[in-house]
């Protein structure tokens, strides 16, 4: 359900992209409007993109692979730890 939800916000979005971009005012210079139409547009691909970028997974792949490092991190520190216990035992 939660990716229908970026799937339908991102079309969302396209369709506002579309629809105006027509309708923005592209003049010569660096004038008010011409500002306004390209922070606009800016704004809108910002969105669309962050939608794509859940929709694609790719913070689900990143978190995966940091829990692989983190287990992998804990696991070294055990290792670490255990083998610190057996050199002291053996001093005994």
């Amino acid at each position: 359900m939660k990716g229908f939800r970026n799937v339908v916000f991102m079309s969302l979005a396209l369709g506002m992209l579309f629809y105006s971009v027509p309708q923005l005012e592209f003049t010569d210079g660096l004038t008010l409007p011409m500002i306004f139409s390209v922070v606009w547009i800016a704004m809108a691909l910002l969105v669309i993109a962050a939608h794509l970028h859940h929709i694609l997974g790719v913070d689900e792949e990143k978190r995966k692979e940091l829990t692989r490092i983190n287990r992998m991190k804990k696991w070294q520190m055990e290792q670490t730890l255990q083998g610190r216990r057996k050199l002291l035992q053996f001093r005994k």
